[in-house]
């Protein structure tokens, strides 16, 4: 993974640089990277569509397997695979997912893969339409620190706030005032500048929103959830944003119902 290491070192000076008010433009190239999608939804065919466009190589997975996947791989220039080549053999690993089904990967998924990995968790917890009730997030845990538990390895939250439709034809130059702000949260800082490298890439800003134990404040119902902030925006969103999960954002004993009706 030495193309990986040398990616996030570029990654780490890039955004030391930018925070610093030294970078110019043309310091830094963002350099091809191999990414592996696992989830092929809307948030994975609009990452698919905005890496492939960026120079990056791709291979996007689902659970129905490879031959589901042919209509959007020739869209969008992606590789069909099975979810252990998404995991396998790329520097970074896109897991986007409905978030309940994250305990129904293959096991020992990422049990091989180098310590330098970066693994980019988009999910949100929809108790009442989706996921019904999951402990550890019910009990006032955050929605990726349960992933971490899942997937036995850190992640960095990530695309979670945006609407797909926005991800996919949002992106703006850098510079271009208004642009869209993406919170990303995580522990690492190698893989979180890696991941607001990759994030800066498709064209959009960043906002280092802390650790995974913050990363409570750029879940659903927060100030900033699907707003499309620029950085000042998020920065505020992030700020005002509270702990306390309203009772329509817990399961019910009758969760889960749907999107349309909600249980």
């Amino acid at each position: 993974m030495l193309q990986s290491s040398i990616y996030a070192r570029k990654a780490t000076f890039y955004f030391l640089a930018k925070a610093s008010g030294i970078l110019r433009p043309h310091i830094l190239k963002v350099s091809v990277m191999k990414i592996g999608i696992i989830g092929a939804g809307n948030i994975g065919g609009a990452l698919a569509h905005r890496f492939v466009a960026a120079g990056h190589e791709v291979t996007i997975a689902n659970s129905r397997g490879p031959a589901s996947l042919q209509e959007l791989a020739a869209e969008t220039g992606a590789r069909a695979g099975t979810a252990q080549e998404a995991a396998r053999g790329n520097e970074v690993v896109v897991v986007t997912i409905p978030l309940h089904r994250i305990p129904d990967l293959p096991a020992g998924l990422f049990a091989d893969a180098p310590a330098d990995l970066v693994v980019i968790d988009t999910s949100n917890y929809y108790p009442q339409q989706r996921d019904g009730m999951l402990d550890g997030i019910e009990d006032g845990g955050t929605e990726s620190g349960w992933v971490e538990k899942h997937l036995g390895r850190p992640v960095v939250k990530a695309f979670n706030s945006i609407l797909a439709d926005h991800l996919q034809n949002g992106g703006k130059p850098a510079g271009t005032p208004g642009r869209i702000a993406l919170a990303v949260a995580g522990d690492d800082p190698t893989a979180k500048a890696t991941a607001m490298a990759l994030i800066d890439g498709i064209g959009f800003d960043t906002v280092d929103a802390g650790g995974i134990a913050d990363s409570w404040r750029q879940q659903p119902d927060t100030p900033g959830y699907l707003k499309d902030y620029d950085v000042a925006g998020v920065r505020r969103a992030l700020a005002e944003a509270t702990p306390e999960r309203k009772p329509e954002w817990r399961a019910t004993p009758n969760s889960p119902g749907s999107f349309e009706q909600p249980a």
